[in-house]
């Protein structure tokens, strides 16, 4: 059985209900370790998520031994929803807690096809002030590592 977790209001956790099958989805991928279903508000059609079985709220959270399961079931959905669905590439993408509807970890796995509206990102980009602003931060990161 796998243990599910309440939402930030004390509610059941959504996708642990459909990995456990309480919850109705369109299921595509129905595996011991993971689930895949399509989003209920796609971007485009087949738009998918993938989440693993067992509620992980983060990607900092996800068990090491998990990662290379669910990763699996991304590329292998990448690969194919494009034949399936018509379209020419996937756009692959991950919120963690910002712009995370749902706290559990989910990967979308979105159908492109060219001139369909997306451009890159979905948010400003910035530039470093320097090479050493951009230095400082790198070394920042590796000393969290």
């Amino acid at each position: 059985m796998t243990k599910q977790q309440s939402d930030r209001a004390g509610r059941p956790c959504p996708f642990c209900r459909i990995a456990a099958g309480e919850e109705p989805a369109h299921l595509i991928l129905d595996e011991p370790e993971v689930v895949a279903f399509l989003d209920r508000r796609p971007l485009f059609k087949g738009h998918t998520l993938v989440i693993p079985r067992g509620h992980v709220d983060t990607l900092a959270d996800c068990p090491p031994a998990t990662m290379p399961v669910l990763m699996a079931a991304v590329q292998r959905l990448a690969g194919v929803i494009p034949a399936a669905v018509g379209a020419d590439g996937t756009f692959v993408a991950m919120n963690n807690v910002v712009s995370q509807s749902v706290p559990h970890l989910h990967v979308h796995v979105v159908p492109r096809r060219r001139g369909d509206g997306l451009r890159g990102f979905f948010w400003p980009r910035v530039r470093y002030a320097s090479d050493a602003e951009a230095e400082e931060y790198a070394v920042r990161i590796r000393a969290a590592l």
